[in-house]
């Protein structure tokens, strides 16, 4: 009984665990609050602003749905063009490469020139930062697809279109979900990154409020809400992709 409750809930036991540690050291040590608060102040924190902090919360949210939205629908695009022709995956795979290994914090000035300060930085940095997991995923499940299972789908009068609909597609799904929950937490990175330097409003800008307020309390609180936030995004995939791809899962559900 006390082995299962454990197992069942060791991630929260982890995190109380945590918790308890960083209060115990901070009071034990004396640790000056402006360098590391307590979780007890932290807390304080959440509840003397959680009317500012909801509504930069939401504002954060929002902006990052919408730039993570736009990611799934191009890096879908994207991505069966690459998993379905093997000229073009090696044409654009390089470039996108390339692409993603540029630091997207270097792309906020341009995006403020471009689009001004506001929530459009931020929507479109969310975007950058998050689709290429994406396409990465969808493309490598077309492409794994194996050459014996297209000559016999060929064979019995399938075209191009059907095995990529009826097969290909179908079979790329615990990809394209893994890389739904990789990409979510990474768009709220991209929004708040922009948020800092590009906005005024958000998570982002209230964490840049709150350091030039030096109101480290806050800044910490800050980084709960959003931690919070990516989380439960990151749960929600999850949840539908263990429904909608139970039959890839089938094995590691009869070991658990």
């Amino acid at each position: 009984m006390t082995k299962s409750f454990v197992e069942k809930h060791a991630p929260a036991l982890l995190v109380i665990a945590i918790l308890l540690l960083w209060e115990l050291i901070c009071r034990g040590f004396k640790v000056d609050p402006f360098v590391l608060p307590m979780p007890s102040a932290i807390w304080d924190s959440l509840l003397e602003f959680k009317k500012p902090i909801f509504d930069h919360a939401l504002q954060t949210f929002w902006t990052t749905m919408v730039g993570f939205a736009v990611a799934v629908l191009v890096g879908i695009i994207l991505g069966c063009l690459l998993g379905s022709s093997a000229l073009v995956y090696r044409a654009c795979y390089p470039l996108l490469v390339g692409f993603n290994s540029i630091p997207k914090a270097a792309f906020v000035p341009i995006l403020v020139v471009w689009f001004g300060i506001g929530t459009t930085p931020a929507i479109v940095t969310a975007f950058l930062i998050s689709f290429f997991p994406i396409v990465v995923n969808v493309a490598t499940g077309l492409a794994t697809l194996e050459p014996e299972l297209e000559d016999v789908l060929r064979a019995l009068g399938a075209s191009r279109v059907e095995i990529l609909r009826k097969v290909g597609l179908p079979r790329s799904m615990p990809f394209f979900f893994a890389s739904l929950k990789v990409a979510i937490t990474l768009a709220f990175v991209g929004t708040v990154v922009s948020e800092i330097s590009a906005s005024n409003a958000g998570i982002g800008y209230l964490m840049m409020s709150a350091s030039s307020s030096l109101k480290t309390p806050l800044m910490f609180a800050g980084v709960i809400v959003i931690s919070i936030m990516a989380m439960a995004m990151y749960e929600v995939f999850a949840w539908i992709e263990m429904r909608m791809t139970g039959w890839a899962h089938r094995g590691q559900q009869a070991t658990a």
